[in-house]
């Protein structure tokens, strides 16, 4: 029979267990609308501080800093999860300064890279939470799926 703090430390364990499993969980789409309009402009300004030496202002690439738009990069993120991508971007760039910028800023510029590539806006601003982003699929935008 259980007692009171083992059942208490079984409650925590299983709690913890859904939880995770749930954060894990995809249950919407970058294609869903997952920013607004006025987080993409706010990226737009970030984007063109921290990012656009190396990957041009309209996000083409230059030299070997790759394209952040077009087919090549919404391939290599194809079934994957929108917190995938920005993990990726928080923790390697700016190459001079990785994790440099605030949560808030990471979002904001990925809120930019995906307008860019032709995702729609949404309602409300993407998360800066990994544990959120990994519940959004990153697939082709409507246009781009066969």
């Amino acid at each position: 029979m259980f007692g009171r703090k083992s059942w208490t430390a079984t409650a925590a364990g299983l709690c913890a267990i859904g939880c995770i499993s749930w954060a894990q969980e995809t249950t919407s789409s970058v294609v869903d609308g997952v920013y607004t309009e006025a987080q993409a402009m706010r990226g737009a300004a970030s984007f063109q501080q921290s990012c656009a030496i190396c990957h041009g202002p309209s996000l083409g690439g230059v030299g070997e800093a790759p394209a952040l738009v077009g087919a090549q990069i919404i391939g290599d993120f194809n079934g994957l999860t929108v917190g995938d991508l920005f993990e990726r971007i928080r923790t390697t760039m700016p190459l001079n300064n990785p994790s440099g910028l605030t949560r808030d800023e990471y979002a904001a510029i990925l809120a930019f890279m995906l307008k860019s590539n032709g995702y729609k806006a949404g309602p409300r601003d993407l998360y800066s939470r990994t544990e959120f982003l990994n519940t959004m699929r990153f697939e082709p935008p409507a246009a781009a799926a066969p």
